[in-house]
């Protein structure tokens, strides 16, 4: 069952959390990040990006990266904006977009249930990309950035969420530049904390959303610290890592889309007919891009024209991965016509989170690309399905929006 525990929040004070919350600091790289913190020196990309202060020549993964994020938290703390919390606490976090709201809990989680897949995953993680946190986690002594998890709704903690919401005023309540609101309840009422923490208590499993190599990382560092501390009783704060839990319901996972950098030799017209050959059915919509309807329906865009594909059941596995939109494509096209063998690692494949829009996907392929691919979403329910079965997703396969804030809380471990 699920363990979910309050802890003392370092979070920016109530005037300076809008210049502090930034996007997450693996959306963007560090020419981006660096003029997204232009002249904001509140911003958490100071912090979750800190080589954006080190001259441009300084290797991102050196220690002085990780040193001087350190540095920044304690300048950040010193100045008051940020404050720590004198008692435990869980919290209770809402973002908007798009008319469209996701209210979680905001607590920390256990590493041992991450190690016993109570907390499911359902990507592989890169080395590098966790030994980059391992280092920026270990260096700074705290998650600084929380992990999105999810779980089938429960109707009781839905309850007790949307009562103390309505009775109590947000600390904080703000848009960011990006159009999300952010808004965030702390949850003063100990009661209220031990209902919540009792009521996740007979949460069978927490799945991954987003965060697989924050995750990874927190858990590598808190074994770390327990070999530094071979005496440790279990309840120190660095057994747990800091997460934000939404119930399934509220989520939306959008399409995350495909490029390509050329046709594997073949021209336009072979392309087309070799798709044929697949199965496929093929119908020019020249100009009008339309998003795919439903599953095994694919929007591509090819020298100026878009077109609607549509899979024939025959190509369609009964199998929960297989079937996703992201493997059809792959196991039908991309694969077997461009050649394409491992979208983890071809240079000519890149991809396109399906908040962008169509409008992206012909940009690229008018550009640097020849070619793109609108895929049909994964459903959360597939997510979990495939997380229960101890299985991996197909690389690139989910793109969540709203992105959590980062820099509403820290986690001192």
């Amino acid at each position: 069952m699920a363990t979910v525990r309050p802890f003392k929040a370092i979070r920016p004070a109530k005037d300076k959390a809008a210049r502090v919350t930034a996007l997450p600091y693996d959306v963007m790289n560090r020419t981006e990040a660096a003029e997204m913190a232009k002249g904001n020196p509140d911003s958490f990309l100071h912090i979750s990006r800190s080589e954006i202060d080190l001259p441009e020549t300084e290797d991102v993964y050196c220690e002085a990266v990780y040193r001087k994020a350190k540095a920044n938290i304690k300048k950040n703390l010193d100045s008051g904006v940020f404050v720590e919390e004198s008692r435990p606490s869980l919290y209770i976090y809402r973002q908007e977009m798009d008319g469209r709201s996701q209210t979680g809990i905001v607590g920390c989680v256990s590493i041992d249930e991450y190690r016993d897949n109570t907390i499911k995953k359902h990507e592989l993680t890169r080395i590098e990309k966790e030994e980059d946190r391992i280092r920026h986690f270990d260096v700074c002594g705290m998650d600084t950035e929380p992990v999105f998890l999810t779980y089938r709704d429960d109707k009781k903690i839905r309850k007790i969420v949307e009562e103390y919401t309505v009775k109590n005023e947000p600390e904080y309540d703000f848009t960011g530049e990006d159009g999300t609101a952010h808004v965030l309840y702390v949850i003063e009422d100990e009661c209220v904390v031990e209902q919540l923490c009792d009521l996740f208590a007979s949460v069978p499993s927490m799945y991954i959303a987003d965060g697989h190599h924050r995750s990874a990382s927190a858990c590598a560092v808190g074994e770390k610290r327990r070999r530094e501390h071979p005496g440790y009783t279990g309840d120190e704060e660095f057994n747990f890592f800091m997460a934000v839990i939404f119930p399934d319901t509220d989520l939306r996972i959008f399409d995350y889309n495909r490029v390509v950098s050329d046709l594997a030799g073949m021209t336009a017209e072979e392309f087309l007919s070799r798709i044929r050959e697949k199965g496929f059915e093929v119908k020019k919509n020249g100009e009008k891009a339309e998003k795919p309807e439903k599953p095994h329906q694919f929007a591509m865009y090819l020298e100026g024209s878009w077109y609607r594909l549509i899979a024939p059941d025959s190509l369609i596995p009964d199998d929960v991965i297989g079937s996703l939109d992201v493997s059809v494509l792959q196991d039908n096209i991309l694969g077997p016509l461009l050649g394409i063998e491992d979208p983890r690692t071809d240079k000519r494949i890149d991809f396109v989170g399906g908040i962008r829009g169509l409008g992206e996907l012909k940009r690229r392929a008018e550009s640097d690309m020849k070619v793109a691919f609108a895929v049909y979403p994964v459903t959360v329910e597939q997510l979990m399905e495939i997380a229960d079965q101890g299985r991996i997703m197909p690389p690139k396969s989910t793109w969540f929006e709203p992105k959590l804030g980062s820099g509403l809380f820290m986690h001192r471990i």
